[in-house]
């Protein structure tokens, strides 16, 4: 019998994931500009806001799963906490599961009508999304939110839906608190 290294190595200690087949993308600020309610006058516009590995199997069986970490920097824009761009699935029949690595945080969900709540995230918290939800992650911490994830590889991502109808609460930190305030 052959035994075999795992193709994929997640570094709890680096908060990365290494391997083959592993995509690996960052969001700067100037890409994530219009996530937030105004622009961080203040912030370099090469500031990191969030790093997501990726591990794609390499067929498109629609049963097949993907991996993936989201490690969110604790930046804050005009005293807005640091998101995700957000989405919502192409095939609401896919739902998903993220599992808090490490950090503390929020995750948003917003429904079809646009109505929110959130579920707090700390270290060891599992979230189970229902594939009907637009979700994004909140960091709210001073440290870095790492968040893994596994969804179907058929799920696909629809940022246009959350573009045209935006999450309807933004999340602020004010002086050290936490604060949930209506997007106008």
């Amino acid at each position: 019998m052959k035994i075999t290294e795992a193709k994929w190595i997640e570094d709890f200690k680096e908060g990365k994931i290494n391997g083959e087949t592993v995509e690996v993308s960052y969001k700067t600020y100037e890409q994530a500009k219009s996530f937030y309610a105004k622009e961080g006058a203040s912030l370099p516009d090469n500031t990191l806001m969030y790093t997501v590995y990726t591990c794609h199997t390499r067929n498109d069986h629609t049963q097949n799963l993907n991996w993936g970490l989201t490690v969110m920097e604790p930046v804050c824009v005009a005293q807005e906490c640091n998101v995700t761009r957000g989405h919502f699935h192409e095939d609401e029949q896919c739902d998903e599961i993220y599992v808090c690595q490490k950090g503390e945080g929020l995750l948003l969900l917003m429904d079809e009508k646009g109505q929110c709540h959130a579920e707090k995230m700390r270290e060891g918290s599992i979230h189970h999304i229902d594939g009907a939800f637009a979700h994004r992650l909140v960091n709210t911490s001073d440290s870095k939110l790492e968040v893994m994830c596994c969804w179907p590889i058929n799920a696909g991502h629809d940022y246009k839906r959350v573009e045209n109808m935006p999450f309807s609460v933004r999340v602020f930190k004010e002086d050290g608190k936490i604060t949930i305030k209506e997007n106008n």
